[in-house]
């Protein structure tokens, strides 16, 4: 029996990122409103291997309830093997059919399963029938232009058993280039009765409400416009509920993220990167990326970030 995607204190959700979803700016993102948090994509061939890098990927914190992992992979195999592995500590279990990463798509996984939809649903099938979570799929539009597939793809897994499915509004061939395209995402919830994610070019409270009310989605997916600025899901709560929301310096929140880093012992590389992205849009925030990519230790970032 399929289980059913979780209820959710806010539509407003952290999306999977390489390189941004690890365990401490989660957290954070959770801290300041999101409603599910995700982890990176993550190798299901890795895990089962028991590889060291890929295990700490799926390091979680207490406050990440609602939490998913997304999982990929070409051997149905792995995939399924590492998410039974790790369903314990995950409440949803997501299937990367959206990443258009060249050394992704190259092994059969990610957007390039958007060729062979039936594959897609026998990859839901096998997981919604091996773990006690959820199940779901994120998926793009298409491969390109000529070959969107988003509505046939979201009504084959639906029937296979997903618990809900994730819509990027762009083609595996657009990369994150162009516009997300907002009418395919509201034909999926149109051809569906199971919840449906959509995702792109959301980075501000008014778009988000915009989005939701003229697609109808139940929730939607940050990216972009999460990284590097937790607070953007409080000023989406915020406007949902008032029409206003307050304005904060997005350094402001770097202390706490530091604090969570330390806490689940995250490289002094990617806190370095973390700082970087916080800096983006603040004043003087040229020149501090500058003192940021010249540093070499934990200290010497935290003088220059936390002045």
């Amino acid at each position: 029996m399929t289980s059913a995607f979780p209820r959710l204190s806010s539509p407003a959700i952290l999306s999977p990122m390489a390189g941004v979803t690890d365990v401490a700016f989660r957290a954070l993102c959770k801290r300041y409103g999101a409603g599910l948090t995700c982890t990176e994509f993550v190798s299901g061939t890795g895990l089962v291997r028991g590889n060291a890098h890929t295990h700490r990927m799926v390091h979680t914190d207490v406050s990440e309830t609602p939490v998913a992992v997304q999982l990929f992979g070409n051997e149905i195999k792995d995939v399924v093997d590492a998410a039974r592995m790790f369903e314990d500590r995950f409440d949803v279990i997501d299937i990367n059919c959206g990443c258009p990463a060249w050394k992704v798509i190259k092994t059969g996984a990610g957007s390039e399963m958007l060729r062979s939809p039936e594959r897609i649903a026998s990859f839901v099938n096998k997981l919604a029938s091996s773990v006690s979570r959820p199940v779901t799929v994120k998926i793009r539009a298409g491969i390109d232009a000529k070959t969107i597939n988003a509505v046939e793809v979201a009504k084959i897994v639906e029937d296979a058993g997903a618990a809900a499915i994730a819509v990027h509004g762009r083609t595996q061939a657009q990369g994150y280039s162009g516009r997300a395209d907002w009418d395919i995402v509201k034909r999926v919830k149109d051809a569906v009765d199971i919840p449906v994610i959509g995702n792109g070019d959301v980075f501000t409270p008014e778009t988000f409400k915009r989005r939701l009310d003229e697609s109808g989605v139940d929730a939607i997916m940050l990216a972009r416009g999460a990284v590097g600025n937790p607070f953007l899901f409080t000023q989406i709560d915020q406007y949902l509920k008032t029409g206003a929301y307050e304005m904060r310096d997005r350094l402001s929140l770097f202390d706490e993220f530091l604090d969570l880093a330390k806490e689940h012992a995250l490289d002094f590389g990617i806190v370095k990167n973390h700082a970087i992205m916080f800096s983006k849009g603040v004043v003087g925030g040229a020149a501090l990326r500058l003192a940021l990519t010249r540093c070499r230790t934990s200290e010497e970032l935290q003088r220059i970030v936390l002045v």
